[in-house]
């Protein structure tokens, strides 16, 4: 399986989300080290894995409800 991984700025413009608000707000409440997002080698930076991302995104919304918009 091949993920992307996205620095948090590039979340930021791909979810249309500020980056301070994925920091402060959705990390480690929403999106979980180990399953949404990575620390390769063990350092600070993060790498958030986007097929996981979206998938979270996305829990709760029916096919039918992306087409009627209800």
């Amino acid at each position: 399986m091949d993920n992307t991984y996205l620095t948090t700025a590039e979340l930021a413009d791909r979810i249309k989300y500020d980056k301070r608000v994925i920091r402060e707000q959705l990390k480690d409440t929403v999106l979980f080290e180990g399953v949404h997002y990575i620390r390769p080698f063990g350092g600070r930076k993060i790498l958030f894995i986007w097929e996981r991302v979206e998938e979270e995104m996305l829990v709760g919304i029916s096919i039918q409800s992306l087409f009627t918009g209800k």
